[in-house]
């Protein structure tokens, strides 16, 4: 099969963006069909001591100690 008719797949999961907030608002924004997704608060969790953050998604991310975004 000529390459020609080969996709290359663009996706990225939530653990490949590289870990600042800019990015993962770009990430999450991408993944909302262009919707801009932003910041509504964060916080310092207790547990962890990690910054929380709350994005207009309705999720909550941070990340973990190999500098990982996850979901809360």
């Amino acid at each position: 099969m000529s390459q020609a008719f080969v996709k290359e797949t663009e996706e990225q999961w939530l653990h490949e963006v590289p870990p600042t907030l800019n990015a993962l608002i770009v990430y999450l924004s991408r993944q909302n069909n262009g919707v801009r997704v932003y910041e509504q608060k964060n916080f310092i969790d207790s547990n962890t001591g990690k910054t929380v953050y709350v994005m207009s998604n309705g999720l909550s991310y941070t990340t973990d100690t190999e500098s990982k975004w996850y979901i809360v």
